[in-house]
């Protein structure tokens, strides 16, 4: 979308303001963890795929992920989860994901691919 947007529209300044994914019975609590693997090798790839992007010219400004906490969607309801801290809907504690943490080190400039996202970090 990135390529198509700097070829046919003249390449204008964009910003990514909702970029995720839900996956219905994924994010699991478990032993006190939450493995999202699907979302993390989402995040990811995309993250990647933009930063190609950038390097082939195209104008991004910012990106945002989406969500940064588990909550009500409005068309799923609580049936799928987007956020990349895990919410106890009951509790309210919060417990970050596999997708955060990974996510973390991408912002921090780390060189992070799929591999992160294994249930070994």
């Amino acid at each position: 979308m990135l390529e198509r947007i700097r070829l046919d529209y003249g390449n204008p300044p964009v910003v990514i303001t909702e970029n995720g994914a839900g996956f219905p019975d994924e994010d699991q609590l478990v032993d006190g963890k939450v493995e999202d693997l699907r979302r993390c090798d989402y995040l990811v790839t995309h993250i990647e795929a933009m930063k190609s992007a950038m390097a082939d010219g195209a104008d991004v400004r910012g990106y945002h992920v989406w969500s940064s906490h588990d909550n009500l969607e409005w068309l799923s309801g609580y049936g799928s989860r987007f956020g990349l801290i895990y919410v106890d809907f009951d509790t309210q504690q919060r417990t970050p994901k596999l997708s955060f943490q990974v996510y973390a080190r991408m912002i921090k400039g780390e060189a992070v691919d799929t591999s992160a996202c294994s249930t070994g970090r």
